[in-house]
C-alpha cells in the first residue's frame, strides 16, 4: 500500500499558499501561515523540559513536556487541570495561562512579526483573570529554551457550553 512521506496539504491550504505568494517549495511557517492539525505532535521519544504549572488552587505540578508539544496538550497528558474546550484550535479561553514576564517577552520576540495573532487575541478578550502576559495554551509550543518555565492557572475559566460538556483529551 502507497503511503506518502509527509502529510499532504488541504487544497485550500494549497491555494492560500500560493495567493499569498508562497513558493512551491516553502513550509506553511516559512510563509507565517499558521495550520492547526488535530492530533499528531512529538512522539514519546522526543526530548523533554521540566515545567511547572501553578495550579488554580495554587498547588503545583512538575512535569516532563516534550519539545514540540504544544502547552494544552501537555496538561492533557500530565492530569493537570487545563480544560481546552475547542480542543486545541483557538476557539475559546479555557486553555488560558499566565506567564512569567520573561518568557512572555521571549515568546513575542520569536514570533514573526512581534505580535499575538488576531484569533489569539480575540479568545484572549473572553479570558478569565486576564493579564497582561496572557496567554492561550493551545498556541504555545514548547522548546528546549523553556527548561524551568512555570506557567499559572487562572482561577476559573469561562466555558460557554450550555451544557456542562467538559472535552476528553484524546
Amino acid at each position: 500500500m502507497w503511503r506518502p512521506t509527509s502529510r499532504p496539504r488541504p487544497v485550500a491550504v494549497s491555494r492560500h499558499l500560493q495567493e499569498v505568494g508562497c513558493m512551491k517549495n516553502q513550509s506553511q511557517s516559512q510563509c507565517g501561515i499558521r495550520i492547526r492539525w488535530h492530533g499528531g505532535g512529538p512522539g514519546q521519544d522526543a526530548p523533554t523540559v521540566n515545567i511547572k504549572f501553578i495550579n488554580s488552587d495554587d498547588s503545583e505540578t512538575a512535569v516532563a513536556a516534550r519539545v514540540d508539544e504544544v502547552l494544552l496538550r501537555v496538561a492533557h497528558r500530565t492530569g493537570v487541570e487545563m480544560e481546552g474546550a475547542c480542543e486545541g484550535v483557538c476557539a475559546c479561553s479555557t486553555c488560558h495561562v499566565v506567564l512569567e514576564q520573561n518568557l512572555y517577552d521571549t515568546l513575542i520576540d520569536e514570533m514573526e512579526d512581534g505580535a499575538l495573532s488576531e484569533d489569539e487575541e480575540d479568545m484572549l478578550d473572553m479570558a478569565f483573570g486576564l493579564t497582561h502576559t496572557s496567554r492561550l495554551g493551545c498556541q504555545i509550543k514548547i522548546s528546549e529554551d523553556m527548561e524551568g518555565a512555570v506557567f499559572q492557572l487562572p482561577k476559573a475559566t469561562r466555558n460557554f457550553y450550555v451544557d456542562g460538556h467538559v472535552p476528553q483529551p484524546h
